[in-house]
C-alpha cells in the first residue's frame, strides 16, 4: 500500500530526523508506528545515519503491530525486522539474525542489557509507550538507563506522558536527555518543582507542584517534545460517555465492610481489610459483585452489574460490545451469564473485526496498547473501572481511533454511593492535568 502522509505526520517524521533525542506525545490513532518506521527508513537509507535499531514495546504490540505496519507499506519494503520474543533461546536466535530493526517487549529489556553488556550496539532506540518507563525504580528503567547514552538517537512515543501528574515526567525525559532538562535524579526534580503533600511523620506519600512549576516544566521540555491530539488532526466520530448508575440491592454488606473493615457472609466465609488500601480494593470487588476470600476463592454477593450488562446487551441488539473487566471473577461470572461471551486473544481478533462476536471480554492491561479493534464495533462497557488513566484512555482508543465510522458509546457501570464514584472522579481529574501538558506542547503546523 502506498503511504501518503498527512501534513502532521510529515512534521512528526521530520522531528525525529532533525532531533537526535525527542519525545512524540501522539494521541492514539495518529499513526505513530508508521511515522517512526518512515523516519527509520529515511535515516537508514537516505541519510545513512543509523544501521541498527531497537524498538521496545508492550508485548502484544511487539508481537503484532510493528511487523504488520512494516509489511503494510510499500515504501518500507527494504527494511528487515527481527522479533526478540519468547524464551531465552528464541530471543538469542532473533538477536543473532541479521536485520535492520529488532523488536523486544519491555519486560525483557533488563535481560537484553545484561546479555549484551559492553557490546550494546544499537545506534537508535524507539520506546513505544514511553510512559511505561515512568517508574524510576523499575528494573526496566534502571537497566535502560545504563546504556541509553550509547545510542545516538532515542525516540519516546506515548499518548499519555503524565497520567498521574507531572511527577511521572522525570524518568521519561531522563531517557531522552540524560537529565539535562529536569535534573539528574528524581530527588533533585522533586526538590526543585514540588512540595510534599500527603505524608505522615516519617514518609511523604504524594507531592504537589509548587506555584508556577507546571509552566517551568513545560517550557524546559518543549524543545524536544511535541504533542498532537487526534481531535486537532482527524475527523473522528464522537465519544459519548454514559454513566450507568446502579443501586446496590444488598447495601448492608457494603456499608458494614466500609465501616468495620470486616464482614462475615456466612459461617466460615469472612472478609477482613487490614488497611485502607486493602479496604478500597475489597469494596471495588464487592461493587462488581464478588469478593476474594483468598487468592483464588471468592464469595458472590450480588448480580446487580450483571443485570445492568444484560440490559445493555439486549438494548444494543446485534451490535458487538467490548467489555473491560478488572477481576478474574468478573470474567468468570460474565461468561457464566452470557454463553456467547469470549475472551480477547489472537484467535478472536479476526472474528471480532468481522462482527461475529457479540460480547468480547478483556482486561485493560492486556489489551490497551496497539490493537486495532475499531472495525468490529463501537460500544464499550467498563464492568469495573481502573484507577490508571493511561490504561483507561488507551483501552477506549481500541475503538475510538482512525477508521471508526460510528460514534463510540462508552458505558461505565457505577454503583451509587460507593468508591467507584471516586475512581471516576479521579480519572477525570488526572485527565485535566495531562491535557494541560499536551495542550502546551501541541504542535500546530502552518
Amino acid at each position: 500500500m502506498e503511504f501518503r502522509p498527512h501534513k502532521y505526520q510529515e512534521e512528526a517524521i521530520n522531528k525525529i530526523i532533525e532531533i537526535d533525542r525527542c519525545g512524540l506525545f501522539l494521541d492514539m490513532g495518529l499513526g505513530k508506528t508508521v511515522i517512526a518506521l518512515t523516519a527509520i527508513n529515511d535515516l537508514m537509507f537516505n541519510h545513512f545515519d543509523i544501521a541498527k535499531v531497537l524498538i521496545i514495546a508492550p508485548l502484544k504490540v511487539a508481537e503484532d503491530t510493528w511487523i504488520k505496519e512494516l509489511y503494510k507499506w510499500d515504501h518500507l519494503k527494504d527494511l528487515t525486522i527481527s522479533l526478540m520474543l519468547g524464551d531465552k533461546a528464541k530471543r538469542i536466535k532473533a538477536l543473532e539474525t541479521q536485520a535492520d530493526i529488532y523488536v523486544i517487549n519491555r519486560e525483557n529489556v533488563s535481560w537484553l542489557v545484561t546479555y549484551l553488556g559492553r557490546d550494546w550496539d544499537f545506534d537508535m532506540i524507539i520506546i513505544d509507550e514511553l510512559s511505561s518507563f515512568k517508574n524510576p525504580t523499575s528494573n526496566r528503567f534502571m537497566s535502560l538507563r545504563k546504556v541509553i547514552r550509547k545510542s545516538v538517537r532515542v525516540v519516546g512515543l506515548t499518548g499519555t506522558p503524565n497520567p498521574n501528574g507531572y511527577i511521572d515526567l522525570w524518568s521519561q525525559i531522563y531517557l531522552l536527555d540524560s537529565g539535562e532538562r529536569l535534573g539528574n535524579t528524581l530527588t533533585s526534580y522533586r526538590n526543585e518543582f514540588f512540595i510534599p503533600d500527603k505524608r505522615d511523620s516519617q514518609r511523604v506519600f504524594t507531592y504537589k507542584l509548587k506555584d508556577g512549576s507546571s509552566e517551568l516544566i513545560k517550557n524546559k521540555v518543549s524543545d524536544i517534545c511535541i504533542s498532537m491530539k487526534a481531535e486537532d488532526y482527524l475527523d473522528l466520530p464522537d465519544k459519548i460517555f454514559i454513566n450507568q448508575k446502579i443501586s446496590l440491592k444488598n447495601r448492608q454488606v457494603y456499608d458494614e465492610l466500609e465501616k468495620e473493615f470486616y464482614f462475615e457472609f456466612d459461617k466460615g466465609s469472612e472478609v477482613t481489610a487490614s488497611s485502607k488500601s486493602v479496604l478500597i480494593n475489597k469494596l471495588l470487588q464487592l461493587s462488581n459483585g464478588a469478593v476474594y476470600m483468598s487468592c483464588y476463592d471468592y464469595f458472590m454477593v450480588h448480580d446487580d452489574k450483571l443485570d445492568k450488562l444484560e440490559e445493555i446487551v439486549e438494548s444494543t441488539l446485534d451490535s458487538p460490545i467490548l467489555c473491560f473487566y478488572q477481576y478474574y471473577h468478573d470474567a468468570v461470572r460474565i461468561k457464566s451469564t452470557f454463553s456467547f461471551a469470549e475472551e480477547l486473544s489472537v484467535d478472536t481478533i479476526d472474528r471480532w473485526d468481522e462482527g461475529k462476536i457479540k460480547l468480547l471480554l478483556t482486561h485493560p492491561s492486556s489489551s490497551a496498547y496497539g490493537l486495532n479493534l475499531q472495525n468490529g464495533g463501537n460500544i464499550i462497557v467498563w464492568f469495573g473501572l481502573t484507577w490508571n488513566l493511561e490504561l483507561y484512555q488507551q483501552a477506549n482508543a481500541r475503538l475510538h481511533r482512525q477508521g471508526q465510522k460510528h460514534n463510540v458509546f462508552i458505558h461505565h457501570l457505577i454503583c451509587e454511593n460507593t468508591v467507584e464514584e471516586r475512581v471516576l472522579e479521579t480519572l477525570q481529574r488526572k485527565g485535566k492535568v495531562q491535557d494541560e501538558l499536551l495542550d502546551y506542547l501541541a504542535f500546530k503546523y502552518r
